[in-house]
């Protein structure tokens, strides 16, 4: 059983959940109601039971908690579930757990302190990218990749042009996507964006950026009515086609930032905390660009627009990154599959150069 919280963990799980059943597998899908998730789950045509709907403040999320179990232990006993995947859900780590079965957790969100800290006792094993920044113990698998090439890996995504047709534009008009969070998730706590304290401020910002292009944003959370006109209106399943066809992508939201890294455009991450993923798309790859003030940010997009050949400079920067990098999917199958021998074999893999250099 997969249990999905968020949009994006859709996204990361839907390609394993069609090959698994294609391999002979039963494969449940628990949903929680939160933003565009159940939207997505029918986009792609996936069965789904909901358990839970999201609620907003750090206390509301404790005290839903148990009633989020119990649902999904009820779910697991009659699906007769064998293993529970999720990226981290302290419920679902729960729940499993109460069953008597494994949870496997793929995450890739270091500040989300409170979720680990919860789930992790519960938890199998937790498998995070090579260059998550946290050290979770002798349950800590990393792999080299990012939950994002889960499916916009070339294996298993084709950009369509015909996105453009959607929304009116040319193949080379210059695109700049704007993501706006919704900054409830648990690990947001501590953490901020271009969050509206002055409506005033953020409304100049993009028209600023619209002297660069044409802005198109998407955004979590209500937006005010001088913005309406920027919004964008495509189907849900259609933003990545966007994102590699656009010049830009400028927001909050780390996941899209990665997503538009690992597409070949490059991006702007507005935050007080980066990730480690974004680090490595940053530091290692010169994808984008993490920036803790709006000032900064509109800085770094004229700087960023002053790049020659700005796209095809970023298609070879891409490149770079899918030499070094894995199908996520194929590493989710092969790990689900061959539990428990696949902890046992990366570990054995892991500890080997390890002995050697100690003999």
């Amino acid at each position: 059983m997969f249990v999905v919280g968020h949009p994006a963990h859709v996204h990361l799980f839907r390609n394993s959940i069609a090959e698994l059943t294609l391999r002979g597998h039963h494969v449940d899908v628990a949903a929680i109601d939160k933003e565009s998730t159940l939207q997505l789950l029918a986009a792609y045509d996936i069965d789904f039971r909901v358990v839970g709907r999201n609620v907003s403040s750090m206390g509301w999320k404790l005290l839903d908690t148990p009633s989020k179990d119990i649902r999904l232990v009820r779910f697991l006993k009659e699906a007769q579930t064998d293993m529970v995947v999720s990226t981290g859900s302290p419920y679902a780590a729960q729940a499993s757990a109460m069953r008597g079965i494994p949870h496997i957790a793929f995450s890739d969100t270091e500040i989300a302190v409170a979720v680990l800290r919860t789930m992790l006792p519960f938890t199998d094993a937790v498998c995070t990218p090579s260059v998550f920044s946290e050290d979770l113990g002798t349950k800590h698998v990393r792999y080299e990749g990012y939950k994002e090439l889960a499916y916009l890996h070339p294996f298993r995504f084709k950009p369509q042009a015909s996105v453009l047709d959607l929304i009116g534009a040319s193949r080379d008009e210059r695109l700049i996507v704007v993501r706006f969070a919704s900054w409830d998730s648990s690990h947001d706590i501590r953490a901020d964006g271009l969050v509206f304290r002055d409506p005033v401020t953020i409304l100049s910002f993009i028209r600023h950026l619209g002297t660069y292009g044409r802005v198109l944003i998407t955004s979590e959370r209500k937006l005010p009515s001088e913005l309406n006109d920027f919004v964008l209106e495509i189907p849900l399943e259609r933003i990545h086609d966007l994102l590699f066809f656009s010049s830009l992508y400028i927001g909050e939201g780390a996941t899209m930032a990665s997503e538009a890294g690992v597409l070949g455009t490059p991006w702007i991450f507005i935050s007080n905390s980066s990730r480690g993923y974004l680090d490595d798309q940053e530091q290692k790859y010169g994808l984008g660009f993490w920036e803790t003030s709006l000032d900064g940010a509109m800085d770094r997009v004229g700087q960023v627009f002053a790049i020659p050949d700005l796209k095809s400079s970023w298609a070879a920067k891409r490149q770079a990154l899918l030499r070094d990098k894995i199908d996520v999917t194929g590493f989710i199958v092969r790990f689900i599959e061959d539990w428990p021998a696949s902890l046992g074999a990366i570990k054995a893999r892991i500890a080997a150069p390890l002995r050697e250099a100690a003999e």
